[in-house]
């Protein structure tokens, strides 16, 4: 077993005191997965009662100190502020002497890859970007959810395997992204994951808004089959009004909306357009009855 938190190329990481800056839902989730894999959480800073109420029920026992506290005590740092307090961050705990030379600092951010850190690298820190592919709730179901979730994991080449390593050990799947692919990558999971959320709830207010009692259990099984059909198919799950060219129902679609969701017509048509375009560059939408669609969703009159 290494005696140094890089350790040598392939080598199960040593067992590493573990310090959390920013206790929000991502931090002490991971922190207490490293802990079932046997390194020690020792310090956590937070400032706000909920982050005190994460630490307290993910991290029992760990101190709550200074960000700087944390850094002197912990071979491992997990930054787990919001992307745009990271830089920040780590250009005032370079500044300060707060880093150590061969101490691991690692983010979680999607959006950076490791050049964020370079203040702290220079300072002599091992850099790492442990992305876990994952919505938190900052509660301990948290834990459980990284088992088989993906990380997209930058660091330095000679960093790589203990990187993964770690991954692994928080029963993730690492998943290599370089550098300069991260703000795409991290876009992609936007898309897929936080427009899901935002079009989930409106369908569901629009179905209370047309009587329908409980909208979770009459979307439940449409939507799992639908998420389910997207990722084997593609575009070839493609089904509805718009993917046969069905000019009149997609028309009468946003006449409704204008009258009882106006704020849902612009989303409607964004949405419908796109699928519109990969539905015809795909061979799903015939080109003859594409012209009378593209017309009403370039302005949502009726055809």
């Amino acid at each position: 077993m290494n005696e140094h938190p890089s350790g040598a190329a392939g080598d199960r990481p040593a067992r590493l005191k573990v310090g959390v800056v920013g206790a929000g839902r991502v931090g002490p989730a991971l922190a207490a997965a490293l802990r079932l894999a046997g390194h020690r959480p020792v310090a956590a800073s937070g400032v706000s009662d909920a982050s005190r109420r994460r630490a307290e029920a993910l991290l029992p026992g760990v101190p709550l100190v200074e960000p700087a506290e944390v850094l002197a005590r912990a071979d491992l740092v997990l930054l787990t502020v919001p992307d745009d307090a990271l830089p920040g961050l780590v250009a005032g705990l370079a500044a300060t002497g707060a880093v150590r030379p061969g101490q691991l600092l690692a983010h979680a951010s999607g959006r950076y890859g490791i050049a964020v850190l370079d203040p702290a690298t220079r300072a002599g820190a091992l850099p790492l970007a442990l992305h876990p592919v994952m919505t938190f709730t900052g509660t301990p179901v948290d834990v459980d959810r990284l088992a088989g979730c993906s990380f997209g994991v930058t660091a330095p080449e000679e960093l790589r395997l203990a990187a993964e390593a770690l991954v692994i050990e928080m029963g993730g799947e690492p998943e290599w992204i370089a550098e300069e692919a991260r703000p795409l990558y991290h876009a992609a999971l936007a898309i897929g994951a936080n427009h899901l959320v935002t079009l989930v709830a409106q369908a569901m207010e629009l179905l209370r808004t047309a009587g329908v009692a409980a909208p979770d259990r009459m979307l439940g099984p449409l939507l799992g089959a639908a998420l389910d059909n997207a990722l084997r198919s593609g575009d070839a799950a493609l089904t509805g009004p718009v993917a046969r060219g069905d000019a009149g129902t997609v028309a009468a679609h946003v006449a409704e909306l204008r009258r009882h969701a106006p704020q849902a017509v612009t989303g409607y048509l964004a949405m419908a357009r796109t699928t519109a375009d990969r539905a015809l560059a795909n061979g799903l939408l015939k080109p003859e009855l594409a012209e009378d669609l593209l017309e009403v969703l370039s302005d949502g009159s009726t055809p």
